[in-house]
């Protein structure tokens, strides 16, 4: 039995029950095998949960790179309000995505230090890449670019928030109830868009 099918089920596993909420029984029936055979590929269930949150860190970072490198053809108005909805529909189908959503929130309480060290360095990964490619928009906004990057991670910690305790409906209610106050708090509004109001 290899250790990425061990890893494919816990990650599942500890997505939607969270740390407390699994048992290495659970996942070893769920590959179909023995509890003890997980041992063979790791010391136990810390250590199976930390290498999913390390592999789950880079799966994230990654999809966060690729989205922001692609999709020319959108405005920036677009492609920031896209990044958003799209990470609802992202939640309900990648389990990397409610793991770290869930772990982030909800962590452990004795891995609580270790856990967060990581989620902060995640986040500041984040904030990282958001402002450079702000940094090219900066025009766009009346605000700084920093300010910018750092409210609109402040807008997705509060559409995730409703995710994970709410459910998708209150989600979508969330975001395009913020969305337009979050976009003409930072931008630069044209003459005629004052006058069309």
């Amino acid at each position: 039995m290899s250790a990425s099918k061990i890893k494919k089920a816990a990650l599942i596993q500890f997505a939607q029950n969270g740390y407390d909420g699994t048992s290495l029984a659970t996942i070893a029936k769920d590959v179909g095998i023995k509890k003890q055979s997980i041992y063979a590929h790791f010391a136990g269930k810390d250590e199976l949960y930390f290498t999913i949150l390390e592999e789950v860190i880079i799966d994230e970072k990654q999809y966060l790179q690729d989205y922001f490198s692609s999709y020319h053809t959108l405005s920036l108005h677009d492609k920031l309000f896209q990044f958003l909805s799209d990470y609802g529909k992202r939640y309900e189908t990648h389990p990397s995505t409610m793991f770290l959503l869930r772990n982030a929130f909800l962590p452990p309480s004795h891995l609580y230090e270790q856990m967060m060290e990581k989620v902060y360095q995640y986040l500041d990964g984040i904030e990282l890449l958001l402002f450079q490619y702000l940094e090219a928009q900066r025009t766009a906004f009346q605000v700084s670019v920093e300010e910018v990057a750092i409210s609109y991670i402040a807008l997705i910690d509060s559409l995730q928030i409703e995710l994970l305790y709410s459910g998708r409906d209150r989600f979508q209610r969330r975001l395009h109830a913020s969305w337009n106050i979050f976009w003409r708090g930072i931008t630069v509004q044209k003459e005629e868009e004052h006058k069309n109001e």
